[in-house]
């Protein structure tokens, strides 16, 4: 059963498994205020729905979820005017402030359900947090994924700099966040960012596999089980969260992070001043 009035985000119900896709393909799946607003709504739909007892979460098309859409930062990194820099400051700011505060990853780890991504494609920035904010992760051997942040000169965010070094271990993760690299599926899962890796053609299959054992278990036994996981450690999160937020919004004014939109946005390589 598909729920009615979703665009950006598609939420589907079968039995006791719900199925939540990012739509937005075209951008491999980033972020926007669409996205974000119908993600919210699916997750209100789960959250107190007593049936539904696991969630996959996955992308449609090549891309489980690029991060945020840069084509929110051009406006601001172009600005001419004092006024019109300072609207798009205040727009992108409120913004980056409900990406992070509001947090995707929050609200995934503060589900009642188990939640399983199925990691179809790429999975960078904030696709990379919200893939480590699943309780397990099944990747297609297409997925890629990255820390890519300091490509763009911004910091981590979505609770990437609590969940990774949780996730990986402090060394990778200092090696993901201050390279920007791109990994594939084979190392992610040697790692231990991935919990398998499968052929993509399969990837579903498998994580509906992990689904419904998980779902043959008792429900509010399954729900408490996954509380217990996170209880004494979502406090951490939010710090981490918060934290990001402000380190963020000192960076948005650099010139450098300008350059890092523009270049990216020109196809070019940027040129870093340090300042």
């Amino acid at each position: 059963m598909a729920i009615q009035n979703l665009e950006a985000t598609k939420l589907s119900i079968d039995g006791h498994i719900a199925t939540i896709t990012f739509n937005r393909p075209e951008r491999l799946n980033a972020v926007n205020e669409d996205l974000t607003r119908d993600f919210y709504r699916a997750l209100d739909e789960i959250t107190d729905n007593d049936n539904v007892w696991v969630v996959i979460l996955t992308g449609e098309g090549r891309g489980f979820c690029a991060g945020a859409d840069i084509n929110n930062m051009r406006s601001r990194a172009e600005g001419d005017g004092a006024g019109t820099a300072r609207q798009e400051r205040e727009a992108e700011d409120s913004m980056m402030s409900r990406f992070s505060r509001a947090s995707h990853a929050m609200r995934l780890r503060q589900l009642p359900q188990p939640v399983i991504g199925a990691i179809n494609g790429v999975a960078v920035g904030m696709g990379l947090s919200m893939a480590l904010a699943c309780d397990m992760r099944v990747a297609s051997d297409q997925a890629r994924f990255g820390s890519l942040f300091i490509k763009r000169s911004i910091m981590p965010d979505t609770g990437a700099t609590f969940l990774l070094p949780a996730q990986v271990g402090p060394g990778i993760a200092a090696e993901m966040t201050l390279t920007g690299n791109l990994y594939d599926a084979n190392w992610a899962l040697e790692k231990g960012l991935v919990n398998k890796v499968v052929p993509h053609d399969k990837l579903m299959e498998e994580a509906m596999a992990y689904a419904e054992t998980i779902a043959a278990n008792p429900p509010i036994g399954v729900r408490l089980t996954k509380r217990l996981l996170y209880k004494t450690n979502l406090a951490g999160l939010q710090q981490a969260i918060d934290n990001e937020t402000n380190y963020n919004n000192q960076v948005f004014q650099t010139e450098d992070h300008k350059e890092a939109v523009l270049a990216f946005l020109e196809k070019r390589q940027p040129a870093f001043k340090g300042r």
